[in-house]
């Protein structure tokens, strides 16, 4: 994958302060549904485009999820819609980043910080709420069309990888699409939808049930 040059670090970098600083009202209880509170979005800068910078005039009401590096530095911006749609049916899926851009990890500040294990999501919002409901170190890998190679080789190092798939088709494949490609990885068993939709459930609790159900 090709570095970044700094006007690109730069532009980032606006981009993402600018829309945390956009982020209205509506969408903070958006979040809240979901489970994520201020802190938590203010650790991850979540943020809103409303202000649109270039090249993001499409992503109008959008949320934005930048993706940062371990210094907390944004590397990419993926961005959510939030409207209750059928999304393919208007000509975009529920989540985009800008054309060209490469898939990478969310979260890679847990590969730094994480001892022996991490857990992997399929979602960015996934992984905000084991990160910071459930304490523990994870990553997002979202869907299995974007499990690269070079995510098999930075999580080679761990002993034991949690892979939390989606119950459905698609959190199958992502499954194991992880599993095969890391021997050491192991699926987790969902089955009141995927990390989110289990934590609202539930609480901390159903997380580790859940967890813990795959573990003996």
């Amino acid at each position: 994958m090709r570095p970044l040059s700094d006007s690109q670090r730069e532009a980032l970098e606006e981009a993402t302060s600018a829309y945390q600083g956009q982020l209205t009202a509506d969408v903070a209880r958006y979040l809240l549904a979901r489970g994520i509170g201020q802190e938590e979005a203010v650790t991850a800068r979540l943020g809103v485009v409303l202000d649109p910078l270039p090249g993001h005039g499409r992503f109008v009401g959008w949320l934005s999820i930048p993706y940062l590096n371990k210094d907390g530095r944004p590397v990419q911006i993926r961005f959510r819609c939030l409207q209750e749609h059928d999304h393919r049916a208007l000509g975009h899926g529920k989540y985009l980043t800008v054309a060209g851009e490469s898939a990478r990890m969310y979260g890679v500040d847990s590969i730094h910080q994480a001892g022996d294990e991490i857990h992997v999501t399929e979602g960015e919002l996934d992984r905000v709420i084991l990160r910071h409901k459930l304490g523990v170190h994870a990553v997002a890998a979202p869907g299995a069309k974007n499990w690269k190679g070079r995510h098999r080789r930075m999580l080679a190092g761990f002993s034991r990888i949690w892979v939390w798939g989606d119950p459905d088709d698609a959190g199958a494949e992502f499954t194991q699409r992880v599993t095969r490609a890391l021997r050491q990885a192991k699926g987790i068993n969902l089955k009141q939808g995927d990390v989110t939709d289990t934590y609202l459930a539930g609480g901390v609790e159903a997380l580790r049930t859940a967890w813990r159900g795959n573990s003996q």
